[in-house]
Protein backbone atom coordinates (compact mmCIF):
# COMPACT_ATOMS: atom_id res chain seq x y z
CA UNK A 1 0.00 0.00 0.00
CA UNK A 2 1.31 3.21 -0.97
CA UNK A 3 0.86 6.46 0.78
CA UNK A 4 1.89 10.11 -0.53
CA UNK A 5 4.07 12.48 1.99
CA UNK A 6 4.06 15.99 0.54
CA UNK A 7 5.03 19.07 1.98
CA UNK A 8 2.66 22.23 2.15
CA UNK A 9 4.34 25.72 1.70
CA UNK A 10 6.46 26.17 -1.38
CA UNK A 11 5.08 23.21 -3.09
CA UNK A 12 1.06 23.70 -2.49
CA UNK A 13 0.92 27.23 -1.25
CA UNK A 14 3.07 29.90 -1.15
CA UNK A 15 5.69 30.50 2.06
CA UNK A 16 3.77 32.23 4.44
CA UNK A 17 6.37 33.62 6.54
CA UNK A 18 7.59 35.37 2.93
CA UNK A 19 3.81 36.42 2.79
CA UNK A 20 3.86 38.06 6.19
CA UNK A 21 7.42 39.43 5.33
CA UNK A 22 5.68 41.34 2.24
CA UNK A 23 2.78 42.69 4.48
CA UNK A 24 4.49 43.72 7.73
CA UNK A 25 7.64 44.98 5.66
CA UNK A 26 10.08 43.68 7.63
CA UNK A 27 12.11 42.00 5.23
CA UNK A 28 14.43 39.83 7.51
CA UNK A 29 11.53 37.65 8.22
CA UNK A 30 12.02 36.18 4.49
CA UNK A 31 14.31 33.48 5.48
CA UNK A 32 12.29 30.16 5.32
CA UNK A 33 13.75 26.35 5.81
CA UNK A 34 15.36 26.59 2.09
CA UNK A 35 17.55 29.20 3.83
CA UNK A 36 18.42 27.41 7.44
CA UNK A 37 18.31 23.85 7.90
CA UNK A 38 17.86 24.19 11.90
CA UNK A 39 14.28 24.70 12.34
CA UNK A 40 14.21 24.89 15.95
CA UNK A 41 16.76 27.91 15.49
CA UNK A 42 14.85 29.55 12.66
CA UNK A 43 11.64 29.83 14.56
CA UNK A 44 13.47 30.92 17.79
CA UNK A 45 14.62 33.60 15.64
CA UNK A 46 11.67 34.78 14.44
CA UNK A 47 9.41 34.75 17.72
CA UNK A 48 12.23 36.93 18.35
CA UNK A 49 11.53 39.32 15.56
CA UNK A 50 7.89 39.25 16.62
CA UNK A 51 8.54 40.27 19.91
CA UNK A 52 11.00 43.08 18.49
CA UNK A 53 8.17 44.83 16.44
CA UNK A 54 4.91 43.80 18.76
CA UNK A 55 3.78 41.69 16.02
CA UNK A 56 1.32 38.24 16.96
CA UNK A 57 -1.21 35.62 16.17
CA UNK A 58 -3.53 37.81 14.64
CA UNK A 59 -1.17 40.00 12.32
CA UNK A 60 0.47 36.58 10.65
CA UNK A 61 -3.47 35.13 10.20
CA UNK A 62 -4.81 38.49 8.24
CA UNK A 63 -1.91 37.48 6.11
CA UNK A 64 -2.55 33.96 5.94
CA UNK A 65 -6.92 35.02 4.71
CA UNK A 66 -5.16 36.51 1.81
CA UNK A 67 -2.87 33.65 0.35
CA UNK A 68 -4.47 31.22 -2.02
CA UNK A 69 -3.16 27.84 -2.63
CA UNK A 70 -0.33 27.98 -5.63
CA UNK A 71 -2.13 28.02 -8.77
CA UNK A 72 -2.83 24.30 -10.23
CA UNK A 73 -2.21 22.89 -6.85
CA UNK A 74 -5.61 22.15 -5.83
CA UNK A 75 -6.23 20.50 -8.92
CA UNK A 76 -2.70 18.38 -8.32
CA UNK A 77 -3.89 17.49 -4.88
CA UNK A 78 -7.81 16.38 -6.17
CA UNK A 79 -6.46 13.88 -8.54
CA UNK A 80 -3.30 12.42 -6.48
CA UNK A 81 -5.71 11.95 -3.73
CA UNK A 82 -7.85 9.93 -6.15
CA UNK A 83 -5.02 7.47 -6.98
CA UNK A 84 -4.12 6.89 -3.61
CA UNK A 85 -3.71 8.21 -0.04
CA UNK A 86 -1.82 11.61 0.89
CA UNK A 87 -0.71 13.23 4.09
CA UNK A 88 0.48 16.48 4.37
CA UNK A 89 3.53 16.76 6.45
CA UNK A 90 4.35 20.39 7.50
CA UNK A 91 7.06 21.94 10.01
CA UNK A 92 3.67 24.93 9.86
CA UNK A 93 1.38 25.09 13.04
CA UNK A 94 -2.46 24.40 13.08
CA UNK A 95 -2.88 28.26 13.69
CA UNK A 96 -1.69 28.89 10.46
CA UNK A 97 -2.85 26.12 8.53
CA UNK A 98 -6.75 26.23 8.95
CA UNK A 99 -7.41 28.50 6.66
CA UNK A 100 -4.99 27.13 3.60
CA UNK A 101 -6.26 23.64 4.34
CA UNK A 102 -9.80 24.54 3.41
CA UNK A 103 -8.81 26.15 -0.01
CA UNK A 104 -6.71 22.85 -0.46
CA UNK A 105 -10.46 20.68 0.14
CA UNK A 106 -9.48 19.78 3.99
CA UNK A 107 -6.55 16.85 2.61
CA UNK A 108 -4.94 15.59 5.89
CA UNK A 109 -2.74 17.60 7.40
CA UNK A 110 0.22 17.17 9.88
CA UNK A 111 2.11 19.58 11.54
CA UNK A 112 2.84 21.18 15.21
CA UNK A 113 1.09 24.06 17.65
CA UNK A 114 2.06 27.88 18.34
CA UNK A 115 1.23 28.75 22.22
CA UNK A 116 0.01 32.08 22.31
CA UNK A 117 -1.03 34.21 25.44
CA UNK A 118 -3.96 35.70 25.46
CA UNK A 119 -3.16 38.84 24.28
CA UNK A 120 -2.51 36.94 20.90
CA UNK A 121 1.51 37.38 21.52
CA UNK A 122 3.06 34.24 19.98
CA UNK A 123 5.26 32.90 23.22
CA UNK A 124 6.35 29.73 22.43
CA UNK A 125 5.56 26.53 19.74
CA UNK A 126 5.25 23.18 20.46
CA UNK A 127 6.40 20.34 17.55
CA UNK A 128 4.34 17.23 17.50
CA UNK A 129 7.74 15.05 17.62
CA UNK A 130 11.29 15.08 16.69
CA UNK A 131 12.47 15.81 13.12
CA UNK A 132 8.48 15.10 12.48
CA UNK A 133 8.89 14.70 8.87
CA UNK A 134 10.93 11.41 8.75
CA UNK A 135 9.46 10.05 12.15
CA UNK A 136 6.07 10.05 10.32
CA UNK A 137 7.32 8.66 7.14
CA UNK A 138 9.33 5.90 9.37
CA UNK A 139 6.22 5.21 11.25
CA UNK A 140 3.84 4.89 8.50
CA UNK A 141 6.47 2.60 7.06
CA UNK A 142 6.08 0.34 10.52
CA UNK A 143 2.57 -0.13 9.38
CA UNK A 144 3.00 -1.46 6.21
CA UNK A 145 3.04 1.64 3.90
CA UNK A 146 5.48 2.27 1.28
CA UNK A 147 6.02 6.28 1.37
CA UNK A 148 6.51 8.56 -2.14
CA UNK A 149 7.59 11.88 -0.76
CA UNK A 150 8.39 15.11 -1.75
CA UNK A 151 9.18 18.68 -0.75
CA UNK A 152 11.39 21.34 -1.46
CA UNK A 153 13.54 22.62 1.81
CA UNK A 154 16.14 20.87 3.92
CA UNK A 155 13.74 19.92 6.51
CA UNK A 156 11.97 17.45 3.48
CA UNK A 157 15.19 15.74 2.64
CA UNK A 158 15.33 13.39 5.16
CA UNK A 159 11.68 12.22 4.66
CA UNK A 160 12.29 12.27 0.83
CA UNK A 161 15.63 9.90 1.18
CA UNK A 162 13.65 7.45 3.41
CA UNK A 163 10.95 6.76 1.08
CA UNK A 164 10.83 3.86 -1.98
CA UNK A 165 10.11 7.42 -4.51
CA UNK A 166 11.26 10.66 -3.30
CA UNK A 167 11.40 14.23 -5.59
CA UNK A 168 12.42 17.59 -5.06
CA UNK A 169 9.73 20.21 -5.85
CA UNK A 170 10.40 23.51 -7.04
CA UNK A 171 13.93 23.44 -4.60
CA UNK A 172 16.82 25.94 -4.63
CA UNK A 173 19.68 25.66 -7.07
CA UNK A 174 21.73 24.79 -4.11
CA UNK A 175 19.72 21.82 -2.70
CA UNK A 176 19.15 20.52 -6.17
CA UNK A 177 23.53 20.55 -6.76
CA UNK A 178 23.71 19.39 -3.40
CA UNK A 179 21.47 16.03 -3.93
CA UNK A 180 22.04 15.55 -8.06
CA UNK A 181 20.44 12.05 -7.17
CA UNK A 182 16.89 13.35 -6.01
CA UNK A 183 14.68 13.83 -9.32
CA UNK A 184 13.72 17.45 -9.37
CA UNK A 185 10.61 18.62 -10.87
CA UNK A 186 9.27 22.38 -11.27
CA UNK A 187 5.57 21.42 -12.85
CA UNK A 188 2.39 20.00 -11.23
CA UNK A 189 1.96 18.30 -14.15
CA UNK A 190 5.62 16.75 -14.37
CA UNK A 191 5.27 15.67 -10.63
CA UNK A 192 2.31 14.34 -11.19
CA UNK A 193 3.88 12.07 -13.54
CA UNK A 194 6.83 10.89 -11.56
CA UNK A 195 4.38 9.61 -8.34
CA UNK A 196 1.88 7.84 -10.72
CA UNK A 197 5.05 6.05 -12.25
CA UNK A 198 6.32 5.43 -8.75
CA UNK A 199 2.58 3.74 -7.49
Amino acid sequence: MNIVCLDLEGVLVPEIWIAFSEASGIPVLRRTTRDEPDYDKLMRWRLGILKEHGLGLKEIQQTISTIDPLPGAKEFLDELRSLTQVVILSDTFTQFASPLMKKLGWPTLFCNELIVAPDGTITDFRMRIADSKLATVRALQSVGFETIASGDSFNDLKMIEASKAGFLFRSTDQIKKDHPELPAYETFEELLEAIKKAL
